[in-house]
C-alpha cells in the first residue's frame, strides 16, 4: 500500500510526556482526520518492558513502526488524512515510517528535560514513565534539515500549539512551499 495516496499525515513526535498524543487529539478534531496514537499498537511484551523502565531495542520498534503505519494508512484512506502519535526518536524511524507515508510532516515536541520529568511525574495512566526519559532524550534525533516537518516549544498549552502548528501548516501552503522540506522552530510561550 506504500505510496498510495493518504492525504495528509500529520505525526506529532518527541520523547515521552512531551504531549503527542494530547496535540495529535487536538489537530485530529480540528482538522477532522483519524487519529493514530502509535502506543495502542505496542505488543505487550513491549509494554511490559517500557513499564519496568526498560527501552526497546531498534529490533523491537522495527515491526512496532510498521504497525503504526499499516493503521494509519487505513485510517488515512478511510478519512482522507490521519494524525499521529508517535515518538519517532530517530532519523530511520522517522524513514521507516515515511517509506509507508511519504507525505508526512512531523511535529517535533521539544522542551527542557525538567518540565517534561515534572509532567511524567505525575502520569498516573500510562505505561511509559519517568524511567525512560533520559533513555529517548539520549535516542532522539531532532529533524533534520532535509525532512519534512516543524519544533514547537512544548512549554505552551496544547491549544496555543495547535495553533500555532495550524497556521505554519497555513503559511506553508499559502507559500507553495516554496522554501522546501525541512524543519521550523516555533516557539509559543505561554503568557
Amino acid at each position: 500500500m506504500a505510496g498510495q495516496s493518504t492525504g495528509k499525515v500529520l505525526i506529532a513526535m518527541g520523547v515521552c510526556g512531551a504531549g503527542k498524543s494530547a496535540l495529535a487529539r487536538t489537530l485530529s478534531a480540528r482538522l477532522d482526520l483519524a487519529l493514530v496514537d502509535a502506543d495502542d499498537h505496542h505488543s505487550e511484551t513491549a509494554r511490559a518492558a517500557m513499564s519496568r523502565g526498560d527501552a526497546l531495542s531498534d529490533a523491537e520498534r522495527l515491526p512496532w513502526l510498521d504497525r503504526v503505519a499499516a493503521a494509519a494508512e487505513a485510517a488515512a484512506q478511510a478519512r482522507g488524512g490521519v494524525v499521529i502519535a508517535c515518538s519517532a526518536l530517530r532519523r530511520i524511524y522517522r524513514d521507516r515510517l515515511r517509506s509507508h507515508l511519504p507525505s508526512a510532516c512531523f511535529i517535533h515536541l521539544s522542551g527542557e528535560r525538567d518540565l517534561i520529568a515534572s509532567r511524567l511525574a505525575a502520569r498516573r495512566d500510562h505505561f511509559v514513565g519517568l524511567p525512560l526519559l533520559d533513555s529517548q532524550l539520549a535516542t532522539l534525533e531532532p529533524l533534520g534539515t532535509d525532512e519534512n516537518g516543524m519544533t514547537v516549544d512544548v512549554t505552551a498549552s496544547i491549544e496555543l500549539l495547535s495553533e500555532a502548528v495550524l497556521r505554519k501548516m497555513g503559511d506553508a501552503a499559502a507559500a507553495s512551499l516554496e522554501t522546501g522540506p525541512g524543519p521550523d522552530t516555533i516557539e509559543t510561550r505561554q503568557n
